[in-house]
């Protein structure tokens, strides 16, 4: 196939990004650029509790935290609602991972790998747990399900606090757009794929992907795609709940098919699934986005409350 062909059918198969040559486009007005940072990286206070907290009274460290962490090419505005929607609540902690190579330039984002992105949500874990915070639990969208998992198939937590719960919103282990499993052929030609971001969500979210960031993403869905096959087995007294939309348009849900069947509680025991009614990709973000309903509302108040319940239990 000639290679126009070839980039005309990635054209025409990717829904969310379109392929691009050249150097991109990058005005100050987006992440990409050397303007707009992520906020948590000049305010951590305001994001991580190992930041706002760093001695907690022995009250304080039995309290549940949760480190949530965003998907590829996201910040951490991708949890902000969910620690907006908890603000009232004294009983539950919320540490928002901003993870490496991410929020920052075209060129920090462009040169960072998949292992960089998982060390920014470990390192909070182990401040955490230096601090003294005894009760820690994971909450990831989308490729942080995906980190996540890898994490604790490494081992990581032996002989460590061992997270109360995990809960996986949106993983992505099989893409829903094939033109990502080009990249590979296509990447080094090509330089970038472009998002379809609005204005606002360019400020949140990169408009451009480097190949070399496709790259990494491709080479962890395939390591995960491996451990899931031989089995991923969690820690005694740890428990995963994936939240899976059911159309969604970047993360097939086959994917959670997989993890369902490759991921066992330590005594054998299955983990949970609960199917979405959405066509969102990370369902739990609904600001910036157009055409919300009562439904999707619904589904966010509803997950939000469910992952407060089973840390609260």
């Amino acid at each position: 196939m000639q290679l126009s062909k070839i980039i005309a059918f990635v054209c025409i198969c990717g829904s969310a990004v379109v392929l691009s040559c050249g150097d991109p486009d990058i005005s100050p007005d987006m992440l990409d650029g050397e303007v707009i940072f992520d906020a948590s990286l000049y305010d951590p206070e305001a994001f991580l509790v190992s930041y706002s907290n760093p001695n907690p009274t022995p009250e304080e460290a039995e309290m549940p935290v949760i480190i949530v962490s965003h998907g590829y090419s996201a910040s951490t505005f991708e949890w902000n609602e969910f620690r907006e929607w908890n603000e009232s609540n004294t009983e539950v902690l919320i540490s928002q991972v901003l993870l490496a190579g991410h929020g920052r330039t075209y060129e920090e984002f462009k040169t960072s790998n998949w292992q960089d992105w998982s060390k920014s949500i470990l390192e909070e874990y182990d401040r955490l747990v230096m601090s003294g915070y005894k009760n820690i639990h994971f909450a990831g969208s989308s490729t942080s399900s995906t980190l996540i998992l890898d994490i604790i198939n490494s081992g990581y937590f032996n002989d460590k606090i061992v997270p109360g719960n995990i809960f996986l919103i949106d993983p992505i282990i099989i893409p829903s757009s094939k033109s990502l499993s080009l990249v590979g052929i296509l990447g080094p030609m090509l330089g970038y794929m472009e998002a379809d971001n609005t204005l606002d969500e360019d400020k949140y979210w990169y408009h451009f992907r480097p190949e070399e960031t496709l790259r990494e993403l491709m080479n962890l869905l395939n390591e995960v795609r491996k451990e899931l096959q031989k089995g991923i087995i969690l820690p005694s007294g740890c428990s995963l709940k994936i939240y899976k939309s059911e159309r969604d348009p970047t993360a097939d849900p086959a994917g959670a098919v997989l993890i369902y069947k490759g991921v066992r509680g330590a005594n054998g025991d299955p983990i949970d699934i609960e199917m979405i009614d959405s066509d969102l990709h990370v369902f739990t973000r609904l600001s910036l986005r157009t055409g919300i309903g009562q439904k999707d509302v619904l589904n966010q108040q509803n997950t939000f409350e469910d992952i407060i319940a089973r840390i609260s239990n």
